[in-house]
């Protein structure tokens, strides 16, 4: 069974960076699209970075610019860079893969930004 571990959290001050990493324990294969996605409290868990198979990406609006989805495929994981961080940012950050069978979530990782 894959598992997520993603690392990276923690407090930052508005306008700060981090760079939230998130690991496979196996190597996945036949993946269709992965991502990152966010839930902060009181608030619907909503997508936040998507790559493909294919490596297509897409953004939600409100990060476009700031945030960047990458993938290293020979360390089995994908990056989350988040640049000019705002309080509106904060959120546990989940990440996500996708097969045409299965999907996958991580733990959560919190990321907190104050103003």
């Amino acid at each position: 069974q894959l598992q997520l571990v993603e690392s990276g959290g923690g407090l930052v001050q508005t306008g700060g960076s981090l760079r939230l990493s998130c690991t496979a324990s196996g190597r996945p294969f036949n993946i269709k699209d992965m991502g990152w996605y966010r839930q902060a409290p009181g608030k619907q868990r909503e997508l936040v970075a998507r790559m493909s198979g294919g490596g297509t990406t897409n953004y939600v609006d409100s990060v476009k610019g700031r945030f960047t989805i990458s993938r290293d495929s020979a360390k089995n994981t994908m990056y989350l860079q988040m640049n000019n961080l705002k309080p509106e940012d904060t959120a546990v950050y989940y990440c996500n893969l996708n097969t045409p069978f299965n999907t996958y979530w991580g733990q959560g990782t919190q990321v907190t930004v104050s103003s």
